[in-house]
């Protein structure tokens, strides 16, 4: 009957003599009553046979109680309570070396079990490390003593009757042990919260450490930027091809060593920032939002300066080498016909300024003055080269020549010695035609000998300075035109060497006169310093240099042949590369709206692309070869295709990016999915329906596009008339809920493009799509949850303590909620208390940390 009244918690009445049998069935009645109330059912038990005394009924009516009251809210894992109450006891005495908790029966007879759970939850009571296994009788009589004692359990079990049987009473401990888990439940909730607490920590420390990893890796790129465009800005042109070329060898190495890096790195920078931006949603964090100017927009606009600092710098150093080398050319040209021209004025001013005509015969002022002409001749004759010079000077001052001070002075000599031997020759030419007055005798043949023989000459020397004139061509047509002049030249020969002969036949006849009439002429002309010697000399030598410029030529005409083999070499690999870039490109497009297979059989087959695409790379790097060497030689034009190599790199760089960022949305979307619990059936059908509306298949949803997606997934925008529709067209389906009245709710439909277009580019994405769809019934942690899990871990207090924190939390998750936490300054503060109300909002960005 006492044990009734505790059960039922009402005061039974006492059976008077006489009635006791009905009074007690009465108040069985009354208890058994209650109990169904809690939901206990009671099968075959009735008040009769309890009141008769009933062994076997009222012992299975205190075990149902027992499991009812005691037992059955015990619940670890979604496990019955009786597996629940074992796994409990499992975990706690996990780390005790000598417990091995697998029943409650035998498990428990050496008494280790009872005194590990006390231990566990309270240390201070039971120094473990003295108890033996071989000492049960101690260890459960410790046990049973020290939970009666300190923890409120009454002693219901006997340690001789546990060691003295060989399979102790399963309810009769699991009873018991039920008294320890309702007396620890404080502690094993305090446990669940640090668990919640931990996870959630976990989650801002990771967030965070990728934060920190973007900002990094966006500030070593920007500074790469910095410090790269000024260079590619840098046109200050060197003053020799040495210096121009190393620069061009710089370039080099920056498109093929420098820069491939940072692109990867550009990539890559946007794949994190994805998938941090991704990780916050799932985690219902705000969006990560970088340091100003670290935007991924403010990388891609760096990204642009730099490439439009890089666009035209290859261009402009290949034409500045173009510059010096013509430069060069005409330098070298230049000296080649001053020394000439210098060597042929050396001593004609101090002929000039002789005064042999003052003591001469009249025969020999007739030879001074015949001399004088022919001198005057070669003069005239000389006058384009003197004009050649100083165009040569001019187009190099135009052309901003290095050395063109040195060249100006030059020239500058040049044309004062022309101008004083201008003026010494008609004042020579004046005192002869003074003195001719006075001589007459003239000698018709040294004359004719030194007219014809001057300008023949000059031909001869104007042929040695053509046939070892340098020259730069481009193409073999250029080189064909050089080799046809030569060819013409050489055609002119045979009747040259008829001049000459005719010219020594005419010296001959001089010798003949001289040895038929004895003159005393010594064998000279006085009319010319032009030798028969000097002129076979000379002709010998143009005889020797035409087969020298044949070679040149040659040599010159199998190079143009090679640049063009160099030519077509590249047209011919670069016609190939460029579509298939293209084609590339295009099949990835096609590859990101497909619905082939689940999103890992998308993944694999985008990553075997990727794998391909790699593989095609040692092709890129052939090219890259075929174009240095067409550098090298200096080839400025390539008819044989439209592709330059700027096109490939660009065109590989985008194809290597977009790869990248396609196997970077599949892999977001899978994040998504597994953590949104997204099905595939789901995901085929968002993105069935993403692609159905996707008309233009750029990847993206216009807003009225956006809308008919949402309606064609039964999403309710608007008022509560709408309705779930299948699958129609875009404006087929808006006629029809025109026709039906049905109103699209603008302002809710605003709010959700506020959530998937944060930044209002006009666009919907297909990850942005797949976020919100599945955000909305989202199972995550909130900040309420959070500040309940600290509220448990603070004994129910409004602030925790640095102990609290420190004995409930992991050392390093602890340290963390003790450097963020704000001190805590309600009316029921002590010193050190922390806020974590405060703390726990800004978790989820509701207030700052």
């Amino acid at each position: 009957m006492l044990l009734l009244e505790v059960i039922s918690g009402e005061r039974l009445a006492k059976p008077e003599r006489g009635k006791m049998r009905v009074h007690k069935i009465s108040n069985v009645n009354k208890a058994l009553d209650f109990i169904a109330s809690k939901g206990v059912k009671l099968v075959s038990i009735g008040a009769e046979e309890i009141v008769d005394g009933n062994v076997k009924m009222t012992l299975g009516m205190i075990w149902t109680i027992i499991l009812r009251f005691a037992i059955q809210d015990i619940s670890v894992e979604e496990t019955s309570a009786k597996e629940g109450l074992l796994l409990w006891c499992q975990r706690k005495t996990a780390p005790y070396k000598n417990v091995n908790i697998q029943n409650f029966h035998i498990s428990w007879k050496d008494g280790l079990g009872f005194c590990a759970l006390i231990h566990r939850h309270r240390p201070e009571l039971i120094d473990y490390g003295k108890l033996r296994k071989d000492d049960p009788l101690t260890n459960l009589n410790t046990a049973f003593d020290v939970a009666e004692k300190y923890l409120d359990i009454p002693k219901m079990l006997d340690a001789e009757d546990i060691i003295g049987t060989l399979r102790p009473d399963e309810k009769a401990i699991m009873t018991y042990v039920s008294c320890y888990y309702h007396a620890f439940s404080g502690a094993q909730k305090a446990e669940t919260a640090a668990n919640r607490i931990c996870k959630v920590l976990a989650v801002n420390q990771e967030n965070e450490q990728l934060m920190e990893d973007y900002e990094k890796l966006a500030s070593d790129l920007l500074e790469w930027i910095r410090r790269t465009i000024p260079w590619l800005e840098n046109r200050a042109p060197e003053n020799t091809m040495q210096a121009m070329q190393q620069k061009l060898e710089d370039f080099r190495d920056y498109r093929r060593l420098h820069k491939p890096p940072k692109v990867q790195e550009k990539c890559q920078l946007e794949i994190n920032f994805n998938t941090l931006q991704t990780k916050l949603r799932l985690s219902n964090r705000p969006a990560f939002m970088p340091s100003e100017g670290k935007m991924v927009s403010d990388i891609n606009n760096a990204w642009g300066g730099l490439e439009q600092a890089e666009k035209g710098y290859e261009e402009w150093l290949l034409n500045e080498i173009r510059r010096l080398e013509r430069l060069d050319h005409l330098a070298e040209k230049f000296r080649q016909k001053a020394s000439i021209h210098e060597s042929w004025t050396d001593g004609k001013e101090a002929m000039l300024q002789q005064k042999d005509y003052e003591t001469a015969t009249l025969s020999e002022i007739k030879a001074l003055l015949k001399k004088h002409e022919a001198f005057e001749s070669d003069l005239a004759a000389h006058q384009d080269r003197v004009e050649q010079i100083a165009a040569i000077a001019q187009e190099l001052n135009e052309l901003d020549y290095y050395d063109s001070p040195s060249v100006n002075a030059r020239c500058q000599k040049i044309c004062d010695q022309w101008d004083n031997l201008g003026a010494l020759t008609q004042k020579r030419r004046e005192a002869l035609e003074r003195t001719e007055k006075l001589l007459e005798t003239i000698d018709q043949l040294y004359l004719e000998y030194a007219k014809r023989a001057a300008p023949f000459n000059n031909w001869m020397e104007g042929a040695m300075e053509d046939l070892q004139d340098t020259f730069i061509v481009h193409t073999i047509e250029e080189i064909q035109g050089l080799t046809t002049a030569h060819e013409q030249f050489k055609a002119t020969l045979p009747d040259a060497d008829k001049e000459r002969q005719a010219i020594l036949g005419i010296h001959n006849e001089v010798s003949k006169i001289v040895q038929t009439y004895h003159v005393n002429m010594a064998g000279t002309n006085p009319y010319t310093t032009i030798t028969p010697q000097e002129i076979n000399g000379k002709w010998e030598h143009v005889r020797q240099l035409v087969p020298r410029r044949d070679q040149a030529l040659m040599e010159e005409h199998a190079r143009q042949q090679q640049n063009e083999r160099l030519r077509k070499q590249f047209g011919a690999q670069a016609n190939v590369i460029g579509p298939w870039i293209q084609t590339k490109m295009e099949e990835i497009g096609r590859i990101s709206i497909e619905m082939h297979g689940t999103l890992e059989d998308q993944l694999n087959h985008l990553r075997q692309y990727e794998k391909s695409i790699v593989n095609y790379k040692p092709k890129i790097d052939q090219l890259e070869g075929d174009h240095q060497q067409i550098q090298e030689a200096l080839i400025f034009d390539n008819k044989h295709t439209n592709y330059t190599m700027e096109h490939i790199r660009v065109g590989w760089e985008q194809l290597l990016t977009t790869i990248a960022r396609t196997i970077n949305e599949v892999e977001n979307q899978i994040l998504t999915r597994d953590a949104k619990g997204i099905s595939q059936e789901q995901m085929n059908e968002f993105r069935a329906s993403f692609n159905h509306f996707d008309r233009d298949h750029s990847g993206t949803l216009g807003p009225e596009e956006f809308k008919a997606c949402l309606i064609s997934l039964g999403y309710d925008i608007g008022n509560d008339a709408q309705k779930k529709t299948g699958m129609m067209d875009c404006e087929d389906f808006r006629a029809c809920l025109i026709s039906m009245g049905y109103n699209m709710g603008e302002a809710e439909f605003a709010r959700i493009m506020s959530i998937v277009d944060p930044n209002r580019m006009g666009v919907v994405t297909f990850q942005a799509f797949i976020d919100f769809m599945s955000r909305e019934t989202a199972d995550t942690d909130t900040a309420d949850q959070v500040m309940a899990s600290f509220k448990i871990l603070a004994g129910d207090k409004n602030y925790i303590t640095v102990d609290e924190l420190r004995r409930e939390l992991p050392p390093d998750q602890a340290e963390y909620c003790i450097a963020r936490m704000a001190p805590y300054n309600g009316r029921d503060a002590v010193p050190g208390a922390l806020d974590y109300m405060s703390f726990s909002t800004a978790l989820y960005g509701e207030s700052d940390l």
